[in-house]
């Protein structure tokens, strides 16, 4: 099916965050320096799992993967804004659109689910510790990652498709910096009840069940570290969770902070800029967290200074 034949128009204008042209330098400078240093410190984070053995464990397996779709949900967004800003045009076509919106829905959603999945290996490692290699075997390891690639391939194709059905009778400005679904929607010149409904249902299944699946993981972790008698194993065990649940309220409350920002004032623009933090800056802080906090990472890390020093 030819998308156009739907939408009687082939390109949307994505406006960005600044009509200004003295800011875009310092904007194009500013996103283009964050999107090195989420690419380079989650490649780090995946070469530090896989070169070192000590490292390939189920909780290091997850965070690889969460690595991984990291850089790609960032990818899905800022190449493109920093081409526009490059090439002082603002254009995207309408496949590139529904492409852009379809990849940012699926990492988006990865993030999420595999959050939930090392919730519940943060879970299984602390209250029941005599099965957790028994638990968090290889093959349950592989087929929870699998589960959460499907579900995502599932809800992203799911709302492109929905997008198809809808029809844009003008030239559409999307205030926005990417094609993002509620915008696009709301921009739309036909009926949008189905796609409102599925949206709404979607994020209330696909994003109040993993919430609530990492709330309940950590309301049996605290519970059982206060079963604890000595403070050195509370302070053990509690220091197992803290870069995870540090990600995790950083996710969280940058995305619930957005859209309640957003229905608060009602801006599209705020929107835009708020919503910055959790599709550019949560990527790119996850792996400073993860390294910071966990002494095995650090070591490996080092070592490959060490390494880089002496072949210098």
């Amino acid at each position: 099916m030819d998308p156009r034949n739907n939408t009687g128009i082939s390109k949307f204008i994505l406006q960005g965050f600044s009509e200004d042209p003295e800011l875009q330098p310092l904007v194009f400078g500013l996103f283009l320096s964050m999107y090195l240093i989420t690419v380079c410190g989650n490649l780090l984070l995946i070469l530090a799992v896989s070169s070192d053995s000590h490292l390939h464990t189920p909780m290091y397996f997850f965070l690889a993967n969460l690595s991984f779709a990291d850089i790609c949900f960032t990818s899905t967004t800022v190449p493109k804004m920093l081409w526009n800003i490059q090439t002082q045009s603002k254009v995207i076509t309408y496949e590139g659109c529904l492409s852009q919106m379809y990849f940012f829905l699926l990492f988006s959603g990865l993030d999420v689910y595999l959050l939930t999945v090392m919730a519940y290996d943060r879970f299984v490692a602390i209250c029941h510790p005599l099965h957790y290699t028994v638990i968090m075997n290889p093959q349950l390891c592989g087929l929870l990652v699998l589960v959460t690639w499907i579900i995502s391939l599932l809800h992203s194709l799911l709302e492109s498709l929905m997008m198809l059905q809808l029809s844009f009778c003008t030239e559409v400005e999307i205030p926005h910096f990417f094609c993002e679904l509620n915008q696009m929607i709301q921009l739309a010149c036909s009926d949008t009840f189905l796609n409102n409904m599925v949206m709404y249902f979607a994020a209330m299944l696909l994003g109040g069940a993993p919430l609530s699946g990492i709330l309940y993981s950590y309301a049996k972790i605290v519970s059982s570290i206060l079963g604890i008698s000595s403070a050195q194993g509370k302070y053990k065990a509690f220091s197992t969770c803290t870069s995870h649940l540090s990600v995790v309220s950083l996710f969280y409350c940058t995305s619930l902070g957005v859209y309640l920002s957003s229905a608060a004032t009602q801006s599209s623009h705020a929107s835009a800029v708020a919503s910055v933090m959790y599709t550019v800056v949560t990527p790119m802080l996850n792996p400073f967290i993860y390294s910071l906090r966990n002494k095995d990472i650090k070591r490996t890390l080092m070592r490959f200074s060490g390494m880089a020093a002496l072949k210098g």
